[in-house]
């Protein structure tokens, strides 16, 4: 009994009822110890106790009343022995604490404290108590206060002591009993459910794994369950499946689809059993369930692929580890026309085009294997033979252990796209009339090639062209001719490339050509002098037969400092104009140090006037003499600009700029005065010549020129009728025939004469010759100069000479520049000339002193005419030095083949053998010639030979022994025709190659 314990005065356990420790505000009577005899003023305890010591002694609870004022305390005498305690003892409260196991000690005096205090109405404790023998005893101690005074404070307590250890041990067993059920229905059947029959049909037990999978606790399952049924329509069997049940007829496993305590769905498998009673009767429903969430997603993902598989417009193809077809899906059959069971089983190379070589197909694998996946283009080939495009992904499949199980193609086809973005290509990067390459390409493949340049450590070439003359061409004759020229001359310089260089179109007549992988910077010029070649060939079309040359300009790559693209353009550019300042037909190289100021030359227009106004520009004349007499014929008045910074300026580098500007009227017309002004000067010096002034198309085309040259001549009437010479370009003049004669009648009554320069360079000589009242034919000195090694050039400057015999015209030939060109001029019949071999254009000051000192070479007043029949003599001369400069040109790297041995050497040893023996056979000269013609010939056989065996630096050694054996053929032949000793044979050398010079050089 608690009591005892509680209300002992001693101890550290003792509860005294006092005003310090008492649970009222008012200090209690003092509680006598147990066993006493005092009644406490109670008179009726002592008569009732023996009878309920009777009913203690017999009662199987212990039974204890507690009598608070009087401090009177009744025990069970059963319960005191069994703990050892003596009846009767002072020390009962002592004893009854110690038996108390010191873990619930506490806990029942603090529950008797609430009771006394009043806190609660009942004391209800369980608690372990020590026996005499050691044993433990489970107690469960109940009691109540049954008496309290007015004020509410206890005076009489009583309960009772009731040994519940059985109790206590069944319950442990039985808990133990469960946990043991459940851990093995977790390990056993982990989603076990139990279903009772009853009115409510409630869930008697479930597992915790399945209630996991709805995210419940056990206990949260149970009382909300039901609301995790959704209205899915597969629910709607429940309440069926679960009546056949509890029928007693079991049923196939079925699915459930229950919300998760998240919200989401879950898919669950049940399968139930009915339990029987010994009746019969179904009083439960067991079973266990399965979450199959992920296989209904991996069935609803499997639909979906089979779907797509199925209806997707893209073509799949499914092989296996070793790349063998295994399935094919519609799209990929009207792809490529072959059905399934004609893919199925073969290897995907029945599809190969044969574009693709085998290291493409290697890089293939390689990404498949590094990376499980490749992506790109490929073309394949359809049953038909039909090539095709497609883009195409191929991914690996793997298995669990990382192995290839399956490739997964997915292809479309992509032809359409292909031919229209090669279209779109090719008109972005090619020029639209030629063909060519245009600007964006060019840029594309520069910066390739300078890269390949640099990482092998070679050079590369850019060679900017621009055509000479086509500008004329394009206006007098039209765009439609102008094109067809472009389109013949861009194939022509096309083909002139080696395997791997680049000619693009930059716009109109300008091309550039990118020359790769050379050795050294010398290697471009048999390159560059086959682009001169071809553009300078003759063109056919629309009838006519037309001709233009090239001007190139060259840069080279890698420099001492680093250039982008762009710049070697612009610096080839720069180049390319230094060779038409030179003469056009020729190539200039871009030399940084060199050139860095060759644009300066390249006055504005501003610049062009001050020089103007500031009286920069001056007049140099070159004489025109008749070689057989000597005679002076006349002069050239040729402008130069002498400029404060840059010196004398040929005209080429600044007449350009105004040829369509009203400033070059101006300039024009200073040039008409200057020149009129000069001959005054001379006349007054006792020197009467005549002066021609060259004037431009579109000063001459001016309406009020022939008013304008009459003020002129009337402010220098010292200048006598006819000592002013108009030289007109013939291209210049066609533009508007009809104006231009009906002007060169109104100067010639102003006794004004006319000269067409640059005769054979046009496409109109004999509409000229028949309409235009000129009287002189100046021959373009590009015919002249290269009449000695060109026979088309000698033919011409032949042709010309013919026509201006037939129309009664004077003929000058400028560009005579050697002894030897005067020798075939005047064989062909040509006395009058011009050039460096007479005199270079000089200051008029300083022109009386050279005629006073002039004097002509005396062998050209013996060189007469050659006779008809003897022209084809001089021919074959030209055609056999061509061969032989040919040959040259090879010795030095300039071309890449010999020129055929039967090339310009067999027309002249047939005509020697046949008229040449016939008419010189008893010349002491025909026998000279007959021995250098084979010793000639053999010359080149070893020098060939030579080059063929790698001696090529030795046989170039030898050329001088060729040219000069050459000039001495030539030499020889001339002294034949004349029947006259050859004094100088050196005289008829032959010339150094410049190229073609620009007029008013």
């Amino acid at each position: 009994m608690l009591s005892n314990v509680l209300t002992s005065r001693g101890g550290q356990d003792s509860f005294v009822m006092s005003a310090a420790g008492g649970a009222h505000d008012e200090p209690r009577p003092a509680i006598t110890r147990s066993g006493g005899d005092e009644l406490g003023g109670q008179g009726a305890w002592g008569d009732s106790r023996p009878r309920l010591e009777e009913v203690l002694e017999v009662a199987a609870e212990g039974i204890w009343d507690w009598h608070v004022c009087g401090g009177r305390v009744i025990h069970s005498p059963h319960w005191l022995a069994a703990l050892g305690i003596v009846p009767g003892s002072h020390e009962i409260e002592e004893a009854l604490l110690a038996r108390i196991h010191p873990a619930d000690r506490e806990g029942a005096r603090r529950d008797f404290e609430a009771l006394l205090g009043g806190e609660t109405g009942e004391y209800h404790a369980e608690y372990r108590l020590l026996g005499a023998d050691g044993q433990i005893t489970w107690v469960r101690d109940r009691g109540r206060v049954v008496e309290r005074d007015e004020r509410g404070r206890p005076l009489r307590a009583t309960g009772s002591l009731a040994d519940i250890t059985e109790l206590r041990q069944a319950r442990a067993q039985q808990q133990e009993c469960e946990a043991k059920y459940r851990r093995l229905v977790e390990n056993l059947a982990p989603n076990y459910f139990f279903y009772a029959n009853d009115e409510n049909n409630v869930f008697t037990f479930v597992s915790d794994s399945i209630v996991s999978i709805l995210g419940w606790t056990p206990k949260e399952f149970l009382v909300h369950y039901q609301e995790t049924i959704t209205d899915h329509p597969i629910n709607d069997e429940i309440a069926a499946r679960n009546a056949a049940g509890f029928a007693g007829i079991r049923q196939p496993p079925g699915v459930v689809v229950a919300l998760h305590k998240d919200g989401s769905e879950r898919w669950l498998e049940t399968t139930e059993f009915p339990l029987f009673d010994e009746h019969g009767k179904v009083v439960a429903l067991e079973g266990v369930a399965r979450d199959i969430t992920e296989l209904k997603l991996a069935e609803a993902r499997l639909q979906l692929a089979a779907s797509v598989f199925t209806s997707a417009r893209e073509g799949i193809m499914i092989t296996d580890a070793g790349g063998n077809i295994i399935d094919v899906n519609e799209t990929f059959t009207s792809i490529t026309g072959y059905g399934r069971d004609e893919a199925v089983g073969r290897n995907p190379r029945i599809l190969r085009s044969g574009r693709h070589d085998a290291a493409f197909y290697a890089a293939m694998w390689r990404g498949l294997i590094e990376d499980s996946h490749w992506q790109g283009e490929v073309w394949n080939r359809r049953k038909s033979g039909e090539e095709y495009a497609e883009s195409l992904i191929i991914s690996a499949v793997h298995d669990s252990r990382g192995r290839v199980e399956h490739y997964v193609a997915l292809f479309s086809d992509i032809t359409s796209q292909k031919r229209y973005q090669h279209q779109l290509e090719h008109i972005a990067h090619y020029d639209a009339l030629t063909g060519l390459p245009n600007r964006v390409l060019l840029a594309d493949r520069m910066q390739l090639a300078m890269t390949q340049t640099r990482r092998r450590d070679r050079r590369l070439v850019v060679a900017y062209l621009d055509l000479d003359g086509f500008k004329a061409i394009n206006d007098q004759h039209g765009h439609d001719v102008g094109d067809q020229l472009l389109t013949t001359l861009a194939a022509r310089l096309k083909s002139a490339l080696r395997e791997g260089d680049t000619i693009a179109r930059l716009g109109g007549d300008e091309f550039v050509a990118v020359f790769i992988d050379l050795p050294d910077v010398q290697a471009c010029v048999p390159l560059i002098v086959r682009l001169l070649a071809a553009a300078a060939q003759p063109v056919h079309a629309s009838g006519l037969g037309l001709r233009v040359s090239g001007s190139i300009g060259v840069s080279v790559y890698p420099q001492a400092e680093e250039v982008g693209a762009d710049q070697l353009l612009r610096q080839a550019d720069q180049a390319m104009y230094q060779a038409k300042l030179a003469g056009k037909n020729r190539y200039h190289v871009f030399d940084a140090a060199r050139d860095q100021n060759a644009r300066g030359h390249h006055e504005s227009l501003a610049r062009i006037r001050q020089g103007l106004e500031g009286g920069e520009f001056v007049l140099h004349y070159q004489p025109k003499v008749n070689l057989r007499t000597g005679e002076i014929v006349g002069v050239e008045a040729l402008i130069r600009w002498q400029h404060p910074e840059h010196g004398l300026l040929a005209p080429a580098v600044f007449l350009s700029e105004v040829e369509e500007h009203p400033l070059g009227v101006e300039l024009g017309e200073w040039v008409l005065d200057a020149a009129l002004a000069q001959v005054e000067a001379w006349r007054a010096r006792g020197l009467d010549l005549a002066v021609s002034v060259n004037v431009s198309a579109h000063h001459l085309q001016q309406a009020d020129f022939a008013t304008r040259l009459g003020a002129r001549l009337a402010d220098h009437p010292e200048v006598k009728r006819g000592r002013l010479e108009l030289e007109v370009l013939e291209t210049g003049a066609l533009g508007d025939m009809a104006h231009v004669s009906a002007l060169i009648a109104t100067c010639a009554e102003m006794g004004v004469g006319f000269a067409f320069d640059d005769f054979g360079t046009g496409h109109s000589s004999l509409t000229y010759l028949r309409r235009l009242p000129g009287h002189v034919l100046k021959i373009d000195r590009s015919f002249v100069r290269d009449m000695l090694d060109d026979p088309e050039d000698l033919a011409i400057l032949e042709g010309v000479l013919g026509l201006a015999a037939a129309f009664r015209r004077k003929v000058v030939a400028e560009g005579m520049e050697t002894r030897a060109h005067a020798a075939m001029l005047l064989l062909l019949g040509c006395e009058l000339a011009q050039g460096y071999g007479i005199a270079r254009p000089m200051p008029g000051g300083e022109l009386p002193a050279w005629v006073a000192a002039w004097r002509p070479d005396p062998a050209w007043q013996t060189l007469s005419a050659a006779s008809r029949e003897d022209l084809p003599l001089l021919h074959a001369a030209v055609e056999q030095r061509a061969w032989i400069g040919a040959v040259e040109s090879y010795l030095r790297g300039e071309r890449e083949r010999p020129p055929a041995p039967d090339q310009g050497a067999r027309r002249l040893e047939a005509w020697w053998q046949d008229n040449g023996r016939a008419r010189f056979g008893d010349e002491p000269g025909f026998a000279a010639v007959s021995s250098q013609l084979p010793r000639l010939h053999a010359l080149v056989a070893d020098l060939l030979e030579l080059k063929a065996r790698g001696r090529g630096q030795e046989a170039l050694g030898r050329a001088g022994e060729l040219g000069s054996l050459r000039d001495s053929v030539l030499a020889q032949l001339i002294r034949l025709l004349q029947q006259q000793p050859c004094s100088c044979p050196e005289d008829v050398r032959r010339p150094p190659r410049r190229g073609r010079r620009s007029r008013g050089a």
